[in-house]
């Protein structure tokens, strides 16, 4: 069959058949073109393409729905995260964006998502713009050209950025929105140009899928694969040091955002990444800076006045700044990107309250309470009025992708953890004698140092102690880090001021899961800081 003729069935399936001009899986090279030749971006001194994604330049969660349904009604976790949209209104509005759509000039990309055979869900996605269809060939991963062939998609993605809602009779909050319907398995986004809608987006339906339906756990985190063949996951909120912790030269990358655990490997969701590049230079991130060239798609970048060399300490435009490019861009990526099931896992956290040890080991009810609760914490000096450390909690480290309720997450990690020899581990990457701005950051140096001897097996050698609060344990010492660091009490001046500050951190943990509790099962409940009871 001709292109031409896939063309036509393609259209005639999307219902889009009076399309004006469509096109249909572009390469690389003629999406760049094409973005240049319409003046939607430029390219870039390292041969990346920069575009800026308009009004949009990040996720807007309010603006995100799912139809409820049969399917959906006694399933999804409704309310803040996932909010109620109707058949009849989401009917109505996919017909107004198909007509829309059909009065463009539109580009097809055909994809998949799921490295793993057994799981491997197609997509098909539908932009106005050749840049967004760039960046779904980078994110997605990429059939075959015979795959392409008899390609049949599952789920199909409308991205219309120029197509703007009303709230008064679309149903939406605003005149962007993304709307997921899992019966119809259509993702709807309009109004807003921002890639990571479309990103997340499919996260959120692997979110459902994969636990409701397969029983097989999907995580926000990085993973990498050790010389002998060991994996190793890592959750963490922006800033926790995920990216960088996992970035191990001695470890090959299965990828760094998006990955499902089933009875017997680790796989990555996505075949490419969506890096942050807000001051990135090629000394502290050499792998990201090095992906950087042609292929890469660049957003919301600016370049130094006069010159096509971007300068990624410029965010007059957003922090947000992003690089998207295949993971085959990163050098040391495995193919395909899967590995065995994890022997270890780390929760990062950066916290600014001094309290956390700097590597701890949890029990399987400590691991379900501190995956429910996500924790980090932002510095003081952020807002003005802010003197003190803020506590930041995202349940299972992905609050706003879980369709399903967290506990249904938490207890299927439990389960595993139950049926595998694995080590969590919780680690510190925030700061040791005293808060943000008593204290000081911990070493990288030493926490690279206690993440390769909980790899190596060093830490299964040793004593330890538990937290007084936490009930945490913390190992008694450890190859390469002083031994007096390793209970952050030890670290503090005031011993009294640290049981205090411990306490109230406690607290706070205990307050966020207040909000699951009652889904919560007795062994997540062992898992609470021992303060828990007196609450």
């Amino acid at each position: 069959m001709s292109n031409a003729e896939r063309l036509k069935n393609v259209l005639t399936e999307l219902r889009l058949s009076r399309a004006k001009n469509a096109k249909l899986n572009l390469s690389v090279r003629e999406l760049v073109e094409e973005t240049i030749s319409k003046e939607q971006g430029i390219l870039t001194s390292s041969g990346a393409l920069a575009c800026n994604t308009g009004e949009f330049t990040g996720r807007s969660p309010k603006d995100k729905f799912v139809v409820e349904d049969i399917k959906t009604r006694d399933s999804v976790w409704w309310g803040e995260v996932n909010n109620k949209f109707s058949v009849e209104s989401f009917y109505n509005l996919y017909e107004k964006v198909i007509s829309h759509l059909a009065d463009r000039e539109i580009y097809i990309k055909e994809c998949y998502a799921c490295a793993s055979p057994k799981y491997k869900l197609n997509i098909r996605v539908v932009t106005e713009m050749p840049w967004q269809s760039l960046f779904a060939h980078n994110l997605f991963l990429r059939p075959a050209e015979n795959e392409l062939e008899n390609f049949k998609a599952e789920w199909t993605i409308l991205c219309a950025p120029s197509f703007k809602a009303d709230p008064k009779t679309d149903g939406t909050r605003a005149h962007n929105f993304t709307i997921i319907d899992f019966t119809k398995k259509i993702i709807l986004i309009g109004g807003s140009a921002y890639t990571g809608e479309i990103k997340k987006g499919i996260f959120t339906v692997l979110n459902y899928i994969l636990p409701h339906e397969k029983k097989v756990l999907s995580m926000h985190c990085s993973a990498n694969i050790g010389a002998g063949g060991d994996t190793a996951v890592f959750f963490g909120l922006s800033g926790t040091g995920k990216t960088t912790l996992s970035a191990d030269p001695n470890r090959k990358l299965i990828g760094d955002d998006e990955h499902g655990w089933d009875e017997d490997s680790v796989f990555n969701f996505e075949g490419g990444c969506y890096a942050k590049c807000v001051n990135l230079t090629k000394e502290k991130e050499p792998q990201i800076f090095g992906a950087i060239k042609f292929g890469t798609l660049l957003e919301n970048v600016k370049c130094y006045d006069g010159t096509k060399a971007v300068n990624y300490e410029d965010v007059s435009i957003t922090e947000n700044t992003r690089a998207a490019y295949p993971i085959d861009f990163i050098d040391n990526a495995v193919e395909p990107s899967m590995g065995k099931a994890p022997k270890n896992i780390f929760f990062l956290t950066a916290d600014a309250f001094g309290v956390l040890p700097p590597i701890s080991k949890l029990t399987v009810g400590q691991a379900m309470f501190h995956f429910i609760s996500g924790y980090t914490a932002k510095v003081a000096g952020t807002e003005a009025g802010i003197t003190e450390p803020q506590t930041t909690f995202s349940a299972c480290f992905g609050k706003p992708f879980l369709p399903l309720h967290p506990t249904k997450y938490a207890e299927l990690l439990g389960e595993k953890l139950k049926e595998n020899k694995i080590n969590v581990w919780l680690i510190n990457t925030g700061w040791t004698g005293g808060s943000y701005g008593t204290g000081e950051r911990i070493s990288l140096r030493y926490t690279r140092a206690m993440i390769t001897a909980a790899l190596s097996g060093q830490l299964n050698k040793v004593g330890y102690i538990d937290h007084p609060v936490f009930g945490l344990q913390m190992p008694i010492s450890c190859p390469d880090v002083p031994s007096e660091i390793l209970d952050p009490a030890n670290t503090w001046k005031n011993k009294g001021e640290y049981d205090e500050t411990a306490k109230k951190l406690a607290e706070a943990f205990v307050n966020n899961f207040s909000a699951y509790k009652d889904f919560a099962n007795e062994e997540i409940m062992t898992g609470a800081p021992k303060i828990y009871e007196r609450i």
